[in-house]
């Protein structure tokens, strides 16, 4: 039956590190059947597609080092405490390329792995974009490569465009506009 409800037996915390920590949970389902799952514990990310008035927007490449490759993404990050989805991702426009957003609207939220993951990432659409500081974190090394909605969307569809992140911000803003 889908969604059987679950009681937490027991929970074990396995790791805590800079990004996430992962605990190792003990269930009982309604049906008396006992599971174990690891969970990786986030507090979530958010990442802003900034569009230009003449339809370009502009991507970080950035080497991922679990990917092994560089990965062309929107310029996103991990929600600080305190800080809202939204504050988050104007904040890493302006940090990782360089511009302030007049406008921000929410594209989609979403958990990015559900399967053993509870983050949940907030993807938005930036426009009436105005120039400001880049400020990268010290250990961000980014390039900022301008591109064309249109061919960016193409280049996804390719698979030239491998993080899923950036890929649902650029399907869902070329419906939007």
């Amino acid at each position: 039956m889908f969604g059987l409800p679950r009681k937490l037996i027991e929970s074990e915390h396995i790791f805590k590190g800079a990004v996430f920590a992962v605990e190792r949970d003990r269930l009982r389902e309604e049906n008396g059947f006992e599971i174990v799952r690891e969970i990786i514990r986030h507090t979530g990310g958010a990442g802003c597609l900034p569009l230009f008035a003449d339809g370009r927007v502009a991507l970080v490449k950035q080497y991922r080092h679990p990917a092994r490759q560089e990965l062309l993404e929107i310029p996103a990050g991990k929600i600080e405490a305190g800080e809202s989805p939204m504050e988050c991702a104007a904040r890493e426009i302006e940090q990782e390329i360089g511009f302030r957003a007049g406008r921000i609207e929410l594209l989609a939220d979403f958990y990015s792995t559900p399967g053993f993951c509870e983050e949940r990432l907030y993807v938005y659409l930036a426009t009436e974009l105005t120039p400001a500081e880049q400020n990268l974190d010290h250990d961000e090394f980014v390039e900022v490569v301008y591109i064309p909605l249109a061919e960016a969307v193409s280049m996804a569809e390719r698979n030239e465009i491998e993080d899923s992140k950036t890929i649902i911000a650029l399907l869902l803003a070329q419906r939007r506009i």
